[in-house]
């Protein structure tokens, strides 16, 4: 959508007039949630996405740049999970009453850090469990539940998540990896965009290998074809 307005990853409401969708990253209060830039959501708060975190967690949720996350997405995180080594998994020690010290560190489940990538899909009331890393690229689908780590650029759906199949063959998926098209300035990514949304793939390789050398700020065309190979 064209408004004449620069991109700004620190305005809230990327779309005016409508509040249900929301950059995230200045919406984060939780030290131990990081967003990058443009990453968004369709609602109007994020952190209630984040389930069983509390103050003492020792986890982390770590989300890239430019990702989109659908209604209803839930990231489950590792408070989440009963002591598992022992009979009983009822936790006697966080309810009143009840005659039990809280177990050992080690004594409970720890999957470490949940950490997605860039340029993720996530679509609606997927569920992402603790410790999960999903790569750059990938697309959830909706209602899934991913209980163990996705591939870059993989196509992941159902309950358990299992891989589908791959966005992209291997030459593209390692080109894309290494140009990190999310890491540019605005300004670049903005001349990128009729490349990033081809689909001719053939094409837009090409011209991805073109750009992997070439110096973004000296281009300034203004391409209205978005397959239209840039001019140097």
């Amino acid at each position: 959508m064209k408004s004449g307005n620069k991109p700004d990853p620190n305005v809230i409401h990327p779309i005016e007039g409508y509040d249900k969708e929301i950059y995230v990253k200045p919406t984060i209060h939780n030290p131990n949630i990081l967003v990058g830039d443009f990453t968004y959501i369709a609602d109007s708060d994020f952190e209630s996405h984040v389930t069983h975190f509390y103050p003492w967690s020792r986890d982390k949720l770590m989300i890239g740049k430019f990702c989109q996350i659908a209604a209803g997405v839930e990231f489950v995180m590792n408070d989440a999970n009963h002591q598992m080594n022992a009979i009983s998994t009822f936790p006697f020690y966080t309810l009143d009453a009840w005659e039990m010290e809280t177990p050992d560190v080690s004594d409970m489940p720890f999957k470490g850090d949940t950490v997605i990538g860039n340029d993720v899909w996530i679509g609606q009331n997927a569920v992402i469990l603790p410790g999960v890393h999903i790569g750059d690229g990938a697309i959830i689908g909706a209602n899934s539940v991913v209980g163990s780590d996705v591939e870059p650029y993989a196509v992941v759906a159902g309950n358990p998540a299992k891989e589908l199949r791959k966005r992209f063959d291997k030459e593209l998926i390692d080109m894309l990896l290494r140009f990190k098209w999310w890491d540019r300035s605005i300004d670049e990514i903005n001349h990128l965009i009729p490349v990033l949304t081809c689909g001719d793939l053939v094409k837009a390789k090409a011209e991805l290998e073109k750009r992997s050398e070439a110096d973004f700020n000296d281009f300034d065309e203004d391409i209205h074809d978005p397959c239209l190979r840039f001019q140097r």
